[in-house]
Parts: C-alpha cells; sequence; structure tokens
C-alpha cells in the first residue's frame, strides 16, 4: 500500500520536545514503513523522520501556529505530492476540506482536539466525505452526531522507554504551562503532601509565560522546582526516577500521550478521571484516580502500592505503536473495500 501521511506545519516530525500530534505521525510513518507499505510523509523541511519526505516550508512555523496561508499552502503543495497514494492519512485541520478537489483520492482523517463548537462544526462538513478517526472513546462520545469511521488509541515504540525504579523521591508533572494542564494543582498537591514536584513544562508562548509568572513562580521553593522543558532521554529519566506522574487535569482531554509515556517507565499516574484518563489509567492498577486535589494529597501516600511493573504491562499490552498501527492498516484496507 502506498501510504501518504500529511502532518501540521507547526511542529517538524518528530518533535524536538513537546509536540503529541507530531510524535504520533513519526510513529504512525515508522510503523507503516516496518509493516512493509510504501510511505510518504508530507511535513516541514526540518523534520527528521526516517522515512521519504517532501515538504514546501524549509522549517517549522511554530511562530505563525494557526495561520490560514500558511495551512493552506502547506496543504496544497501537499496534495499534489501525495496525488499517487492508494490513501493519505491527514492530520491537518484544512486538508480534509481540500482533499474535496480529489475525488479519486481516498483520505482518511484523525481528530487530535476536542469536538468543542469550531472543530465540531469543521468536522460535521468533513466527516461525510473524510473518514474520521478519534482517540478515544470518550472523544467520540462528545462527536454530536459527527459519524466516526473508528476509535484508535496511541501508542509508543515502548522499547524506547526503561522502566525506572521511581527511587528518585520526587512527584513529576510532565506537559505545558497552562491552566488547563493544572501546573499550579499539582504544585499546591505537592505542597499539601510535602513531598518534591519536579515541573517539566513548555513555556514558549506569552500565555505561558504569564500563568507562570502568575500562578507558578509564587510557589517555587526547595521542595517544588521547575526544570524546564524537557524531551528525549531526559524526559525518560525524569519519569524513570518519579514515584508518580502527576496530572491534575480539569478538562476533557482527548487522549494524553503523557500518562503511557509515564507508565511505559512502569511510573503509576495520580489523576481526574476526566476526558480521556479513565480509558488509560486503570484505578488501583496503574494509579489512582481522585475526585479533587485533597484525594491526590491521600493518594501519595498509597502510590508506592502500585505494582510499576503492571504499569509497563499495560503500555506493552495495548497502548504499544504496533497496536497502533495494525488497527490503522485495518482501517485503511476496510476504506479502500468500500470504494472498490
Amino acid at each position: 500500500m502506498r501510504i501518504g501521511l500529511l502532518a501540521p506545519p507547526w511542529l517538524p516530525v518528530p518533535p524536538p520536545l513537546y509536540g503529541g500530534t507530531e510524535a504520533v505521525i513519526d510513529r504512525l510513518a515508522r510503523g507503516f514503513q516496518r509493516a512493509g507499505h510504501e510511505v510518504m510523509l508530507f511535513t516541514t523541511g526540518d523534520a527528521t523522520c526516517p522515512v521519504p519526505r517532501r515538504s514546501v516550508l524549509d522549517f517549522a512555523e511554530s511562530v505563525r501556529m494557526g495561520n490560514a496561508v500558511v495551512e493552506q499552502r502547506h496543504v496544497a503543495h501537499a496534495y499534489e505530492a501525495l496525488i499517487d497514494c492508494d490513501i493519505v492519512h491527514d492530520h491537518t485541520i484544512v486538508g480534509p476540506l481540500y482533499s474535496s478537489r480529489f475525488p479519486d483520492l481516498p483520505v482518511v482523517t484523525t481528530n487530535h482536539g476536542p469536538f468543542n463548537a469550531e472543530l465540531g462544526d469543521v468536522y460535521r462538513f468533513i466527516a461525510q466525505q473524510v473518514p474520521l478517526i478519534a482517540i478515544s472513546h470518550h472523544q467520540a462520545s462528545t462527536a454530536g452526531g459527527v459519524p466516526i469511521a473508528g476509535v484508535i488509541h496511541h501508542g509508543l515504540d515502548v522499547d524506547e522507554y526503561s522502566p525506572g525504579p521511581g527511587d528518585g523521591g520526587y512527584l513529576l508533572f510532565l506537559g505545558r504551562m497552562a491552566p488547563d494542564k493544572g501546573a499550579r494543582g499539582a504544585a499546591e498537591v505537592a505542597l499539601a503532601a510535602g513531598v518534591p514536584l519536579l515541573l517539566a513544562a513548555k513555556m514558549r508562548e506569552p500565555l505561558e509565560i504569564d500563568y507562570f509568572n502568575d500562578q507558578i513562580r509564587p510557589l517555587l521553593c526547595d521542595t517544588v522546582t521547575y526544570v524546564g522543558e524537557v524531551g528525549g532521554a531526559e524526559k525518560t529519566a525524569l519519569l524513570a526516577g518519579a514515584r508518580a506522574l502527576l496530572n491534575p487535569i480539569r478538562w476533557a482531554e482527548p487522549f494524553g500521550l503523557v500518562m503511557i509515556e509515564a507508565l511505559a517507565n512502569g511510573t503509576p499516574v495520580i489523576t481526574f478521571p476526566e476526558g480521556a484518563a479513565s480509558e488509560i489509567v486503570d484505578d488501583g492498577v496503574t494509579g489512582i484516580h481522585c475526585a479533587d486535589e485533597d484525594e491526590m494529597v491521600t493518594a501519595i501516600d498509597d502510590i508506592d502500592k502500585i505494582d510499576r511493573a503492571a504499569c509497563r504491562a499495560a503500555v506493552e499490552g495495548h497502548f504499544s505503536s504496533d497496536r497502533m498501527v495494525a488497527e490503522h492498516l485495518a482501517l485503511f484496507n476496510e476504506v479502500l473495500s468500500a470504494r472498490s
């Protein structure tokens, strides 16, 4: 099968640090190629994913993220480059709408965000012509009548993560410096529990910097430390050494890659069971579900009872790239069979 993958123009594939969508696209591209398929990835010129690649932009446009002209130009060149593929898996917003210009080209797309008023409207126009993949059952349940072709959880290349003993003596917050990710809540929980916390978070956008200065900086002390944005081996080492990942997220996140990254390192997750969290974290087995921050404080006392080997086994059993790739290929074959 000749598979075209269309990445957004905002970050390279794979991302050097923060960037969930681009990390997933990288794993899909490499996984499809390992499975014996011919892959063409349309991304930006600074991408390093080891598959055949095409681009029109020399560098990812993170500074102009969301700019309509940037995305439309990127998409138009992408469809020109991918026109001979058997199927295109489009991860942009504009692309599936633009694909109507190519009625003979099978296209599927994935919604990596919430079905809010804006994205819900966009996918309502798209999904009748372009099969739509959801990334969790909770996300699919909020689609509001938008047809879903399949639910496929994200996965990891498990061998890239090494189980750790969690003997660093700290809790870890890992994500983005923003209110919806819960960095302040994590700091408040750790302070109330008297346990050291490392905050590893992306902080580049003006709103992220303002949130840090207003809400996080006043809480920094000997036991609550901001260590910056981390990736690669540094992120894996922090996860492997953490007693637990503290994930006090207060919005219905469609998936949450950070949770399976923690589990792959054997690190249990303390979380609110909102969005896809309850599909990822098995309460009492791979982490602890909490109703509020007070319960999180109490949960810290019990987190060492969680079997770290069970956390790793959960990822090996369901959240692997091999499973994710196989489910995508099965859906692609269904789409192609329906068109033949």
